[in-house]
């Protein structure tokens, strides 16, 4: 019965083992889904740069909420140290890319602003279309240490798109962004902490001197897109803050008491928008101007607020940035005529400041009546106050447009425009997971310092657990084959030393020897064998056990047993310890981690998300390593205790075994071989 038990279990072995294998087999495959689940869904653009993230232009009825239609054009992202990581970008910002949705397409950018120490970075993106009541997807990289500038103002704007005055030099003219390079021709005093970066302070008394370039000339009925953001400092009655006269001809954008308005001269026809609700004086303001199709629309704030049944007339000459006057320079571009008093915009000594003989009068000349001149509007008094981010266009923008850039450039920005989670190309240890343990305090290292002793201890437990009992187990099979083939002396295979074993009149290998005498069986067989020779004596006769010296030998088996069980359990309690241990030890750390985070919002009463986000995720570090220690060890200390397990019932099946074949051998009832063979005789 004991044999047939020990060929049943090494018969359920290999089935054992080949399942333990597919398991094995499922667990990386399932470990392989899901990290191919975690993959991000979209290629990388280009794996030179380390790191990337979302940026999604939000329209829809969650986000901004514009129906109308918008198009192309330039957004702004801001950049703070709440969405983006300065460290891991280049000091000017020049390792910066921006790609489309689709991952694939480079977006022309440009850099307003970009300050590493500071932390803050403005930054201008191309968009090909934001479609009305949807969601527009970019993607921003960076972290390429090795990457070149590739700045393109001129790229970023479309060519409908005539002016762009950014304000942020210093001591020179405002520089234009645009393709046309309508630069102003005068310097005007910056404002530091404008709006966006640096904006432009207005006086009242000295403006900026837009050029009357080709590219700004404008014919009768022409279409326009003016905007700018603007601070008044004062309610003032009629403040210019754009002007563009041409002899009776003008366009002036201004503030009213607070109240924005447009006014058209056409031929001496002046036309000025109704009054609105007034601004208040100190506060930031997008103020816009769309005519076109005869209509000339006002916006503030990206809302229509007034409105006029007038086409813009022609205007050939310079413009005036919070300032007017009541005359104007002739356009550069005009065909060069002589002064009447038809022009009365021209001074009367004009003509000789630009190297002309003024006219002599003659006889004839005073006999003729001169023509009346057109009437000529008084002209308004200069804005005072900042004004940022102006921009002109040749073509009436929609106003979905409008809407878009008066939340997108202003202080509700994060109406507009959302930014995801940074993604890496890099390992992770060189990503989020870096970052947080930057963030671990020193308790928290001291408790993962531990924690990591006992996980360096419980896996060589686990290795020398393993390597033991794998050797056991194959001694164990070599000596049960040699056991087997024993026919009457069940000491043949003992030579009364244990450290000899015999080899069965030379069918057994010395390596076979050397193995089977590092079996647990086999030092239990040593001590059966030891206790039957010392009950034999010298005579011919064949030895007998009694019962109770067979129940002797047993108990003596029985001892050997506790001990081999001492030997397959060793150091098991050190997995025991690791996996009820750890978790406690990881969870101690975290509870301090999380109580020193707290203490510190406290004293600091810096109450964000960003931060109480690193020390939260720093103290759960502790946590992780306590389930990093106890997991694995779970893991190996119930396999090793099924093996234990095994190793222990073959133990069992041959005490069993022994003691049968014990019986068998050296009972009273077995007949004596001299005598049989006598009796044969």
């Amino acid at each position: 019965m004991g044999m047939g038990l020990t060929l049943e279990r090494r018969t359920r072995r290999p089935a054992l083992r080949r399942g333990v294998a597919n398991i094995a087999t499922a667990l990386l495959f399932g470990l392989v889904a899901l990290l191919t689940t975690l993959a991000p869904a979209n290629a990388w653009w280009n794996d030179e740069w380390s790191l990337r993230k979302k940026i999604t232009v939000d329209v829809s009825a969650s986000g901004a909420n514009v129906t109308d239609p918008i198009g192309a054009t330039a957004v702004l992202v801001r950049l703070h140290v709440g969405n983006f990581r300065f460290s891991a970008a280049k000091d000017d910002g020049s390792d910066l890319r921006f790609v489309a949705g689709d991952d694939k397409t480079p977006l022309k950018h440009h850099i307003e602003k970009f300050d590493s120490l500071l932390g803050e970075g403005l930054v201008w993106v191309a968009v090909p279309n934001i479609a009305p009541g949807a969601r527009t997807d970019i993607w921003l990289y960076y972290g390429n240490k090795k990457a070149l500038a590739t700045n393109d103002p001129k790229g970023t704007y479309d060519p409908d798109t005539l002016t762009v005055y950014h304000f942020n030099e210093r001591g020179t003219p405002a520089i234009d962004s645009s393709v046309w390079a309508n630069n102003a021709q005068s310097v005007g005093q910056p404002a530091d902490g404008s709006l966006i970066g640096t904006g432009l302070r207005l006086d009242g008394r000295t403006p900026v001197t837009v050029p009357a370039s080709p590219s700004l000339a404008s014919p009768d009925g022409a279409a326009l897109t003016w905007s700018a953001w603007i601070k008044p400092a004062a309610l003032q009655p009629n403040a210019a803050l754009f002007s563009r006269r041409d002899g009776a001809n003008a366009l002036v954008v201004g503030v009213d008491n607070g109240s924005p308005f447009v006014e058209v001269t056409n031929a001496g026809s002046v036309q000025r928008s109704s009054a609105g609700a007034p601004v208040a004086a100190g506060s930031w303001h997008h103020v816009a101007v769309v005519a076109g199709n005869g209509q000339v629309t006002l916006y503030l704030d990206g809302v229509s607020y007034a409105a006029l049944s007038a086409s813009l007339p022609a205007l050939n000459t310079v413009g005036l940035i919070g300032g007017d006057s009541s005359t104007s320079s002739a356009s550069p571009i005009a065909p060069a005529t002589a002064p009447s008093a038809a022009t009365p915009s021209v001074p009367p000594d004009a003509s000789a400041a630009d190297g002309g003989a003024a006219p002599a009068a003659t006889p004839d000349a005073a006999a003729t009546p001169a023509p009346a001149p057109a009437p000529v509007a008084a002209a308004m008094a200069g804005f005072v106050g900042d004004i940022d981010e102006l921009q002109i266009s040749k073509v009436a923008r929609p106003a979905g447009l409008i809407k878009v850039m008066a939340i997108g450039q202003g202080p509700d920005q994060a109406k507009l425009m959302a930014f995801s989670v940074d993604e890496e190309t890099a390992s992770w240890l060189s990503g989020y997971f870096a970052v947080i343990l930057k963030s671990v305090t020193l308790d928290g290292w001291v408790v993962i310092g531990i924690l990591l002793i006992m996980a360096a201890i419980s896996w060589v437990v686990m290795f020398d657990r393993a390597s033991y009992l794998s050797k056991q187990a194959k001694a164990n099979a070599q000596f049960m084959k040699g056991f087997r083939e024993i026919a009457a002396d069940l000491t043949m295979l003992d030579r009364g030393d244990a450290d000899d074993i015999s080899t069965l009149g030379g069918r057994l290998t010395e390596a076979d020897a050397k193995m089977m005498r590092s079996s647990s069986l086999y030092r239990i067989y040593h001590i059966g064998a030891a206790e039957i020779r010392h009950r034999f004596n010298n005579s011919q006769r064949a030895p007998v056990l009694s019962a109770v010296s067979i129940a002797a030998i047993r108990a003596a088996l029985d001892s050997g047993v506790v001990k081999e069980m001492q030997r397959l359990n060793r150091l098991m309690v050190v997995l025991t310890i690791a996996i009820s241990g750890g978790p406690f030890l990881g969870l101690l750390g975290t509870v301090v981690g999380v109580m020193i985070t707290f203490a510190a919002i406290a004293a600091s009463g810096d109450v964000n998300v960003n931060a109480i986000a690193p020390g939260i995720a720093a103290a759960l570090v502790a946590t992780v390593a306590g389930l990093g220690v106890a997991i694995p060890a779970l893991f190996g200390y119930n396999y090793l205790i099924s093996r234990i397990k095994d190793l222990t019932n073959d133990i069992q099946v041959f005490v069993d075994e022994f003691v049968t074949k014990m019986a068998e051998f050296y009972s009273a009832d077995r007949p004596d071989p001299i005598e049989r063979r006598i009796a044969a005789e």
